[in-house]
């Protein structure tokens, strides 16, 4: 989904709203991929609590009423998404939006028949901590070995490399792909179309 845009604006809205200090659009789309706590005091680290809760209602705002129809998926991913379903491959979602959010982004998609689990930032601990991945795997049962994490940020890399399972780092999203190397991805692409044929290949 291209949502980075979206993240970025909704937490410099909330920053405004606030009257917080202005961060940058590199330092607002470096967070991505965070829970939510963690991405705002990333940003704002001397929030107090009352203030996070401020900050986090105000994104919420600003995500879910100023960008509800403005984050569509990739050209190519409802294809792939199918050819992968068709392959009887298991398919999760590890993600650092909250439940609601995620909820809302299936929905609008259209996609969540796609997924066999899903795992949010709040039902446990944020990214790069692996807990997320050992849960869906748990829930699953799926050894590490049979796992493959496709994400666009260094945290999603980071977190599979914690977990011990196979990762590839799409560079169209939220970080730039010269972060990922350190992380041992499989490989590193840099567009649907070419994710869909890696995934031909090596699938």
């Amino acid at each position: 989904m291209d949502s980075a845009a979206c993240i970025a604006s909704s937490l410099k809205a909330a920053g405004n709203d606030m009257a917080l200090s202005l961060r940058t659009d590199a330092e607002l789309r470096n967070v991505i991929g965070l829970g939510m706590r963690e991405a705002v005091l990333t940003l704002h680290p001397d929030l107090t609590d009352i203030e996070l809760q401020r900050f986090t209602d105000a994104y919420r705002q600003h995500f879910f009423l100023t960008n509800s129809d403005s984050m569509p998926l990739f050209d190519g991913v409802v294809s792939m998404l199918e050819k992968l379903n068709q392959k009887e491959l298991w398919l999760a979602v590890a993600t650092g939006k909250g439940r609601k959010g995620l909820k809302r982004a299936l929905a609008a998609t259209a996609s969540s028949h796609f997924f066999h689990s899903t795992r949010t930032a709040e039902e446990t601990c944020s990214k790069p901590d692996p807990q997320m991945l050992f849960e869906l795997m748990d829930e699953l049962g799926v050894a590490s070995n049979k796992v493959l994490m496709v994400g666009d940020t260094e945290y999603d890399l980071d977190m599979a490399k914690r977990a011990g399972v196979s990762s590839v780092g799409v560079s169209y999203g939220a970080h730039e792909h010269h972060r990922f190397s350190v992380y041992s991805p499989l490989a590193c692409v840099h567009s649907i179309l070419e994710l869909d044929q890696w995934f031909e290949t090596h699938l």
